[in-house]
């Protein structure tokens, strides 16, 4: 079974793509939906955060701070890489036991939608990389209104971020989402192919 990585920056539309794939059947693991999963079940990674960041990260109902963390990480590129390296094998390990049950379900491939494949080297663990893009000024104007931030803390976020052109090197499929080009076409002729490997 082959396992494809999908990942773009902040804003860059590449949860919209991971639907996309799910309408066709496809099944997606979402990896910063299932990484804020982890943070409140895996001891490793809760007693980390709190060795990392601060000790009461933790609110008294077991709920991370994240806009706290957020905060932290974000303008701390140290700081960013060490929450990272902690959370992220455990999630990848979470990923390939995901994978495993849907390869013994008969899916042909799977679909993981991150947003640093390609930063923390994973994306070697995949046998294509497909990269969500979209002009700057318009992924600070979703990611503004998706999560009620000012745009300069949206455009600091993207500023710690890969640049786009780092990312496309590593890309078989580069899909972008201004909202001006359609994205379904290469999305199911891409489809087609992996069901004609898997077959």
């Amino acid at each position: 079974m082959r396992k494809i990585g999908l990942t773009g920056g902040i804003g860059s539309g590449k949860s919209t793509i991971a639907k996309m794939f799910e309408t066709l059947g496809v099944p997606v693991y979402y990896s910063d939906r299932e990484s804020k999963r982890l943070t409140h079940t895996n001891p490793t990674i809760v007693e980390g955060l709190k060795t990392l960041i601060a000790s009461d990260i933790y609110r008294a109902d077991g709920t991370l701070d994240r806009q706290r963390m957020a905060a932290a990480i974000f303008t701390n590129k140290t700081l960013l890489q060490q929450v990272n390296q902690l959370i992220h094998p455990i999630v990848e390990a979470d990923f390939a036991a995901w994978a495993e049950r849907q390869r013994q379900n008969g899916a042909p491939y799977v679909v993981n939608e991150a947003a640093i494949l390609i930063e923390n080297g994973s994306f070697r663990r995949f046998d294509a990389i497909i990269l969500a893009t979209a002009p700057v000024d318009l992924r600070i104007r979703r990611t503004a209104l998706r999560d009620n931030l000012a745009e300069e803390q949206v455009a600091q976020r993207i500023a710690n971020q890969l640049p786009d052109n780092e990312k496309v090197k590593f890309a078989q499929l580069v899909l972008t989402t201004d909202d001006r080009q359609s994205v379904l076409s290469k999305i199911l002729e891409f489809h087609q192919t992996q069901i004609s490997w898997a077959s």
